[in-house]
């Protein structure tokens, strides 16, 4: 049986860091940003749908989806952001079924920043939650990502989600800068199998 397994945790924490581990080390692994921005911009009617909700801004004028102005919009405001989110997650989560039914390994992954709000925490068999210090989540995406500290701390709270039931099998990996991921990941690795 192929188990589909979440690696989660909030922009910064070091998901990438545990799913290229997992590519490496030979499992599949589907990106759930690089796959929504792969279908928003194949999909017309996805992109319509967003420019009805969230202006006409959102699209340039070559037609593609701009997403520095979208950025903006969404992430100082939930209830815009819930709108775009219920948008994408449809397409996302079909396309994760499709793409999980093609999968021969025992163990494939999903890598999502929000887990629970998409409703990909019910399509999964178990969780590895990654997690790391506000500080340490700061500097990281001030190092790659070029955008200012209000925005940072925008974005790290718009995935901000308390959620009353919990996936019933999460696995915790601390990615701070000091304990070593490797030792972790293995380690769940050996209980996921």
């Amino acid at each position: 049986m192929n188990k589909l397994i979440a690696i989660s945790g909030g922009i910064g924490s070091g998901k990438s860091i545990i799913s290229h581990i997992l590519l490496y080390m030979g499992y599949p692994v589907y990106d759930c940003d690089s796959n929504a921005r792969r279908l928003i911009d194949n999909s017309t009617s996805i992109k319509q749908a967003i420019c009805s909700s969230l202006g006409t801004e959102c699209i340039s004028d070559d037609g593609t989806l701009d997403r520095g102005v979208v950025g903006r919009i969404v992430f100082n405001n939930p209830d815009k952001l819930q709108v775009l989110n219920s948008i994408t997650h449809a397409a996302v989560k079909d396309d994760i079924r499709l793409w999980h039914q093609n999968q021969s390994a025992r163990l494939s992954f999903v890598e999502t920043a929000i887990l629970y709000q998409s409703g990909i925490d019910k399509m999964v068999d178990a969780v590895i939650e990654i997690t790391a210090p506000f500080d340490t989540k700061v500097q990281r995406i001030m190092h790659r990502n070029n955008i200012e500290y209000q925005d940072i701390v925008a974005r790290i709270n718009s995935q901000n989600y308390s959620i009353d039931t919990p996936h019933a099998n999460v696995y915790t990996i601390l990615n701070d800068d000091i304990h070593a991921v490797m030792p972790q990941l293995i380690n769940i690795l050996g209980k996921l199998v």
